[in-house]
């Protein structure tokens, strides 16, 4: 028998609730409701609309609860590393969330965190990758945090609006840079070193454990009932997308491939030695215990931010057109390195790419078709090295790479993966993210038992995949 969960999936740029009908055997998914999300800018910076974002959950919940009415779960994931502080008497929100797009952890924010702790030690404890908006330099920012004030990252911070209990998801804790690598606990070396109270953030919850129940003000908002619940899932949404990847063995290597690119392989220990720290990998908590080992790439926000500077010039821009026309252009064009600082911030993508490539004294891209191509191909060749870095550093063999997400629909990108790493992709499913929110659900609940090698048995009976193979001709779609 089937059972009914919802999973809220944040991303970046938009987010969704989708109901899912999960059981051996079924695994069946329909949007509920979608709505728009981003960066919202002010004077002093940027920030989420994060009042807006729970009352467009609210509204797809709700929604979702009219299409069944035997719900009996909800889990959220979104993105990590952000935050909204509470006040710990009355729990009411100190202020929105600010973006991790936010140009407050400058340069003199993290020099002053590394003059505390240098980032070998840090490397030493958390094994995290450095990124300037890393929760920890975030923390820095603020200066003196308020007094009584608490840091919920945006999953339980919705969760905490949704039942009143305060926790941090393993998954996303292990974003910030507080958690040891090593014992999957917070460091209090570091929470002291740093001048912070451990208190700052809430107890640990694994992924798949019950929060607690919805409470009276939610019910009577969405119509749920008093049997529903929270669930922790792998709320960092990369670690929901990972468990989506339907692998078959170990020797695999995932690209999550959306605003961000996450590239990396799943294992059962961190790797924490100096030249994994040089190369810049990440070790993440994952689901049951695993550790996701991967290195950030800038990802599809290149594209998305040229198309949004195309439309503003130009109007409504047909990136179905872009990506044939792409996928028509000569191999050998130009090629820049997507993990350059400059294209962080929101802006002129094309005019940033095209200076780029002329400060490296190489051809540059004219034109909108060849600047999707040089991201397209810049994006591959990069994807396929820091797979080959994952292999290396970590002695973890891989056979095939899995593209999931949005990006596992462009043709020309998976092919150009496929051909620049020497071997065989899989694309799909593009919604690995909420898949995985609704396995572990349905696990939590009994509606599905065993290890997460049986829940990917389970999601590769439901889900459609392409493969592409090195040498195949080039598709633009």
């Amino acid at each position: 028998m089937s059972a009914a969960f919802a999973a809220v999936d944040l991303g970046a740029s938009s987010g969704r609730v989708i109901l899912g009908h999960v059981g051996p055997g079924t695994l069946v998914m329909t949007e509920t409701r979608r709505f728009r999300n981003g960066p919202v800018r002010l004077p002093d910076g940027l920030y989420w609309d994060i009042l807006g974002l729970y009352q467009d959950v609210l509204v797809g919940l709700r929604d979702a609860h009219r299409q069944d009415d035997t719900i009996r779960g909800i889990g959220i994931d979104s993105w990590a590393v952000d935050y909204g502080l509470v006040d710990t008497g009355s729990g009411r929100l100190l202020g929105n969330p600010r973006h991790y797009r936010d140009g407050r952890t400058d340069a003199a924010v993290v020099d002053a965190v590394h003059r505390t702790v240098s980032p070998r030690d840090l490397y030493a404890i958390n094994g995290l990758q450095y990124l300037p908006f890393n929760t920890l330099y975030q923390f820095a920012a603020e200066g003196a945090l308020p007094a009584g004030a608490r840091a919920l990252l945006v999953p339980d911070l919705l969760g905490y609006w949704l039942t009143g209990e305060q926790v941090t998801e393993e998954t996303n804790a292990s974003t910030t840079g507080l958690l040891d690598a090593a014992t999957g606990g917070w460091s209090g070396s570091l929470f002291h070193a740093l001048g912070w109270s451990p208190g700052l953030l809430p107890r640990l919850a694994a992924p798949g454990t019950v929060v607690g129940a919805l409470t009276a003000g939610v019910r009577a908002e969405t119509g749920l009932g008093g049997e529903v619940s929270l669930t922790t899932v792998g709320s960092h949404d990369t670690a929901s997308a990972v468990l989506g990847v339907p692998a078959e063995s170990p020797h695999f290597a995932y690209i999550s491939c959306g605003t961000w690119g996450l590239v990396g392989v799943e294992l059962e220990t961190p790797v924490l030695t100096e030249e994994s720290r040089a190369a810049n990998f990440t070790n993440e908590r994952g689901i049951d215990g695993t550790i996701r080992y991967l290195r950030n790439v800038m990802g599809l926000w290149l594209l998305s931010e040229s198309m949004r500077t195309w439309e503003l010039r130009s109007g409504p821009t047909d990136l179905t057109v872009l990506i044939a026309r792409a996928a028509a252009l000569p191999t050998g064009g130009p090629t820049f390195d997507p993990d350059d600082p400059v294209f962080l911030p929101p802006g002129d993508m094309p005019a940033r790419i095209v200076d780029v490539c002329a400060a490296a004294g190489g051809p540059v891209p004219a034109g909108p078709a060849q600047v999707v191509r040089s991201i397209l191909d810049s994006l591959a060749i990069t994807f396929a090295g820091r797979v080959t870095d994952a292999e290396r550093l970590s002695g973890r063999r891989v056979e095939v790479i899995h593209i999931v997400g949005g990006g596992s629909q462009n043709t020309l990108l998976c092919q150009l993966v496929a051909d620049a790493a020497g071997r065989t992709v899989v694309a799909g499913p593009v919604e690995a993210t909420a898949l995985g929110n609704l396995l572990v659900q349905a696990r939590t609940h009994g509606a599905l038992t065993g290890d997460r090698w049986s829940l990917r048995s389970e999601l590769r009976a439901a889900v459609r995949t392409r493969t592409y193979r090195p040498g195949d001709p080039l598709t633009g779609s």
